[in-house]
């Protein structure tokens, strides 16, 4: 028997999704219809030949603000670049100037990384505040986790839900706030990090087509970086407790099974060997200071010079071997390193997990070998310096245009290194000749390269994050993330900017050795 029809309840029409997380979907489908970013950079060299044949044909050329000599335009696809395209591959590749400093950094984080060291203290670092500061601690660990690159997401997400469940928070929320201000922050730490030493090196080649004796060395941002990793943090908590813990979806499922999600208790081992390690890092940094502080210490330069030293020259073995020690020394009081033998073996899976990134590297070196012979990069960056001049634009407008052109693209392209590799040969000489210094536009990038990267379903992390909340929330969806973490990203990128533009505008150095502008 059948209800009457009065009785029938109308059809419940399915909810409608806010306009921007449609929008994401739509750039989720377009992004998943580029090629990897391998055969990206290769598809771009081929149109870097077209184009570079027809301005060759038509005698394009600028005078080099370097020597005042002309530069013509060359053609990539012609027999003299095709000969240096067959005879600079390798070369290429050697001299790519990350490829050698982040293998170093990164076989010490791996010592770090796989002893168990980082991930003990980031535990250590959200399970000891009372929960009153959970939000701050966790969204502050989330900066300083950079230096575990990929690794963060995989150790603090999680541990961001469990971090807040232990005060009684929505486990929800601490997914949203440790993914948010590792993927949104990524760029702001207040210790370098393996991406620091590969924007150097990007950045350091982009410059010496202005200055060929530009040094940009892995800490030239490293006090804007220590600046940006407490706002942000500040930036999250405010946005956490005033926005987000507000609205009404912040119940784990009933349902949902908790029995696998770990602890935040560490075992009397990890805190003992955590003692240890720390002190090492600290005995490291304190006999570092003492040997440099007299000024004819061998690691200074002339006139007793530290930003200009041997010491700034080699800082990234300084970080790999901190790094290594402290690693070592956790590892061997912890039980996670018993021979020797452990520690080349942790180096050397370090240097596996780095094997995609070197892959790509291959093809950036190539692109980039093939950017500079055809001198386009110089057309562009004279041309276009030589239109701000003229124009009579402010430099600050510049600076917000480049800021939300890289945004955008960051979105499609959320590899960094990727990403400055394309954008740093024209932006850093562009702004080099209108006086702004290439660690100024590193420093831009690094807003851009990170602000819009928890927002985006092209990030890889942005998959696993929602992984980790399904766990809390089964039916949880690529929306339901983005829609969390949405807030937070653009307060984020405002605040983040806004810090920016005062630090430009007081002079303040960005680095060591950094030009003030």
């Amino acid at each position: 028997m059948t209800a009457p029809d009065s009785l029938e309840q109308p059809p419940v029409a399915p909810e409608r999704l806010p306009r921007i997380i449609r929008a994401m979907g739509v750039i989720e489908r377009v992004g998943n219809a580029l090629p990897h970013p391998f055969w990206l950079f290769w598809i771009l060299a081929a149109i870097l030949g077209v184009v570079s044949a027809v301005m060759a044909a038509l005698d394009v050329s600028v005078v080099s603000p370097a020597d005042g000599k002309e530069v013509v335009v060359r053609n990539l696809f012609s027999g003299d670049g095709l000969a240096m395209a067959a005879s600079t591959m390798v070369e290429n590749f050697a001299g790519f100037p990350p490829m050698a400093t982040i293998v170093v950094v990164i076989m010490g984080v791996a010592i770090a990384e796989r002893s168990g060291f980082l991930a003990t203290g980031m535990k250590a670092g959200v399970s000891r505040v009372p929960a009153s500061w959970v939000i701050f601690a966790v969204a502050f660990t989330g900066t300083v986790s950079h230096v575990a690159s990929a690794a963060a997401y995989v150790i603090l997400v999680p541990l961001g839900g469990l971090a807040f469940r232990a005060v009684g928070k929505s486990p929800i929320l601490g997914i949203v706030v440790a993914y948010t201000s590792i993927a949104s922050g990524y760029d702001a730490s207040p210790v370098p990090t393996p991406n620091d030493a590969i924007f150097a090196g990007i950045t350091q080649a982009a410059a010496r087509v202005i200055d060929p004796d530009a040094v940009v060395t892995p800490v030239s941002n490293w006090y804007f970086n220590i600046g940006s990793s407490l706002l942000l943090a500040i930036v999250i908590t405010l946005v956490t407790k005033l926005v987000l813990a507000k609205r009404p979806d912040l119940d784990a499922d009933p349902d949902a099974d908790l029995s696998d999600m770990g602890t935040l208790a560490l075992e009397p081992a990890e805190r003992r060997a955590l003692r240890l390690a720390g002190a090492t890092l600290l005995g490291i940094l304190l006999i570092t200071a003492l040997i440099m502080l007299p000024e004819g210490s061998p690691l200074r330069g002339d006139n007793g010079s530290i930003t200009d030293s041997p010491f700034m020259e080699g800082i990234a073995g300084f970080v790999a071997v901190l790094f290594g020690a402290t690693g070592v020394v956790y590892g061997v009081v912890a039980g996670t390193i018993s021979k020797p033998a452990d520690v080349p073996s942790l180096m050397a899976q370090g240097v596996k997990q780095m094997a995609p990134v070197l892959v790509l590297f291959f093809a950036i070196a190539q692109f980039l070998a093939y950017f500079d012979w055809t001198h386009i990069g110089d057309v562009l960056a004279v041309e276009a310096a030589e239109l701000i001049k003229n124009s009579g634009v402010p430099v600050a407008v510049v600076f917000l245009l480049v800021l939300g052109l890289l945004t955008v693209v960051n979105i499609m392209v959320t590899s960094g290194s990727a990403m400055w590799s394309i954008a740093a040969p024209v932006l850093v000489p562009m702004l080099m000749l209108v006086s702004i210094p290439a660690e100024t536009t590193q420093a831009l990038f690094r807003i851009a390269d990170s602000g819009s990267t928890a927002v985006t379903p092209m990030s890889p992390y942005f998959i696993m994050a929602l992984g980790f909340l399904q766990q809390y929330r089964k039916k949880a969806g690529i929306g339901t993330l983005a829609s969390y973490t949405l807030p937070l990203a653009i307060a984020m990128t405002v605040s983040w900017t806004a810090l920016f533009f005062v630090w430009w505008g007081l002079g303040i150095p960005l680095g060591p050795g950094a030009p003030v502008r």
